[in-house]
């Protein structure tokens, strides 16, 4: 394997190998691996975003299809995050002598999925810039003073969650009102980054690559002017975001009450079984919140069909989905943007497979 010339077949295998080892928690291979490949020329940027990246995209994917447990995901990221670590030192970044100004890297406050941030200050750092990484879980204001502290010439914030578009919000409006530009990336802004747009963010990147070719043309920076939120997205003056948000515990706490006395099933949950449909429920309400914040019945809908995936991985009938979204129209009869989007996610569904009629009444064949 060497440098920009290593092919396809090389990544292929060198991923395998890696994936072996990570999922076997053995970090000590791990290492070894990338290592190896790096004395044999493979570049730096190819080992953290296809390899390295390849690999965690893998990770999400054997979770959301039930082939590994939510503690070995864990496990497998915490690995390929201490690989980052080791071979930042192993091929280290250009001496600062001489580099790029300085940028802020951070994920916006709530967002922990810090891998994608982080793989993207070390191509950054590769390519000669002065990286602040401040990690996951920013808060606005600890973000506000470091940059205050120290003028960079531009701040780049990461979500991968779309429940952290308002944070996400708030930390961009924020940073343009001391007059720094700020490029967003990461799954939560869309594949076509409509909701960095719908933001007002100066700039959007599809990956670490295309960040970086941006930051070299040179972000403008924006006058000083603060802005609400609102000024954004004028729907939000119509509260339901607002009054949605800040009845989520009652809201969801109602709903699985209900649902406990038209599904008779319920009562004989263990206490962890309730725990987890009071979670699902509250996720419900969540993503239908962010889908109230943009105004996108795509983005709710989505997540609903997402979520009908991971029941059926787990062989839990999807359409049990349906009966929470009717349950929750009916505590929001009075809210008519979220009770269209709850109704078009309910059409989204598949039907339910059909039933014969028992001659034992509440069973089905």
């Amino acid at each position: 394997m060497s440098g920009t010339g290593a092919t396809v077949e090389d990544r292929a295998e060198l991923s395998e190998r890696l994936w072996a080892a990570v999922i076997a928690k053995d970090e000590s291979a791990a290492v070894r691996e990338v290592f190896a490949a790096a004395d044999e020329g493979a570049g730096r940027e190819s080992l953290l975003l296809e390899v390295l990246g390849g690999v965690q995209r893998r990770v999400g994917t054997e979770w959301a299809a039930d082939r590994i447990s939510v503690a070995e995901e864990h496990a497998a990221t915490a690995i390929i995050d201490r690989v980052i670590a080791a071979l930042a030192h192993r091929v280290p970044a250009p001496a600062r002598s001489g580099s790029r100004p300085r940028i802020t890297v951070a994920c916006v406050d709530g967002e922990w999925h810090v891998l994608p941030a982080r793989l993207l200050a070390e191509v950054l750092t590769g390519r000669g810039w002065q990286v602040d990484f401040l990690g996951a879980h920013t808060s606005t204001p600890h973000l506000i003073a470091h940059l205050h502290a120290t003028n960079p010439v531009a701040t780049l914030l990461s979500a991968s969650l779309p429940l952290h578009l308002p944070s996400a919000h708030t930390a961009v409006t924020a940073v343009q009102s001391v007059g720094i530009p700020v490029m967003v990336g990461g799954a939560a802004f869309g594949e076509d980054g409509r909701y960095a747009r719908l933001i007002g963010a100066d700039a959007w990147a599809p990956d670490a690559r295309a960040a970086a070719g941006l930051l070299a043309d040179g972000l403008i920076r924006p006058e000083p002017v603060t802005r609400q939120q609102v000024d954004d997205l004028p729907h939000l003056a119509d509260q339901e975001y607002t009054l949605i948000k800040g009845n989520r515990s009652a809201l969801v706490r109602q709903s699985l009450a209900t649902l406990e006395t038209r599904w008779p099933g319920m009562r004989a949950y263990t206490e962890v079984q309730r725990e987890r449909t009071a979670e699902d429920l509250a996720h419900i309400v969540d993503f239908l919140a962010t889908a109230l914040y943009v105004d996108d019945t795509e983005l709710f809908t989505g997540f609903i069909l997402w979520s009908a995936e991971i029941l059926r991985a787990r062989r839990v009938p999807p359409h049990s989905l349906r009966t929470g979204l009717d349950i929750l129209g009916e505590e929001l009869r009075d809210f008519p943007r979220a009770l269209g989007f709850l109704k078009a996610a309910g059409a989204a569904l598949p039907a339910p497979p059909a039933t014969r009629t028992s001659s034992r009444p509440g069973k089905t064949a």
